[in-house]
């Protein structure tokens, strides 16, 4: 059975338009800075792509390259003024037409640093997934977090004995020890597809 051929969309490139053929888009885009386009599995599919781009702005570049994240999904972040806080975090959720839509912000909650505002995003992620009945994955640009996440608990230097911090973790750790970890939770590739959506933008 022959493979199912791909159309291409190129918002950016030498000639923005819908292609038959990855040699047809890949003139318009190979060597061209900053170029933005994706494959499609059908012609309608990509013409509306195509429109939907130019009538809204360019789609994120996640939802541009060619292997971009797997959507629908999670993604999630945290952020924190100073080293042991306060921090909040947030969780997006990424559909595969490039919208995205925040699902939860929590925060700020004192004490806690960033890793453990990641760390609890992790899990709320999980939690929310698990209540909603969807089978997304879950992304972080957060290596110490997923760690922490695999073995069960928070090890945070600046653990705050008491407080909402406090209760916070102990709830998320309770209950990662109850369902274990149910979605795939996926690195980030921040170099290949740009700022994690669910980014504070306080770099």
């Amino acid at each position: 059975m022959s493979r199912r051929r791909k159309v291409y969309v190129v918002w950016k490139g030498r000639r923005p338009g819908v292609y038959d053929s990855w040699d047809e888009a890949r003139a318009q885009v190979e060597g061209f800075a900053d170029a933005r386009y994706k494959a499609y599995p059908s012609r309608a599919a990509a013409e509306a792509a195509f429109r939907r781009g130019l009538s809204a702005g360019q789609p994120p570049a996640w939802a541009l390259v060619p292997h971009g994240p797997r959507t629908p999904a999670l993604a999630v972040d945290a952020a924190a003024p100073g080293p042991q806080g306060p921090a909040a975090y947030r969780g997006v959720a990424l559909y595969p037409d490039g919208r995205t839509q925040e699902v939860f912000r929590v925060g700020p909650l004192p004490g806690l640093t960033a890793n453990a505002g990641e760390f609890l995003a992790l899990v709320h992620a999980l939690r929310w997934l698990t209540q909603q009945g969807l089978d997304w994955p879950v992304y972080t640009d957060s290596r110490i977090a997923r760690g922490w996440l695999t073995q069960g608990r928070a090890r945070t230097r600046h653990r705050p004995q008491r407080g909402p911090g406090a209760q916070a973790l102990r709830q998320a750790e309770a209950w990662l020890a109850r369902h274990g970890i149910p979605r795939a939770v996926l690195p980030w590739d921040t170099r290949a597809w740009g700022e994690i959506p669910a980014d504070f933008g306080h770099k």
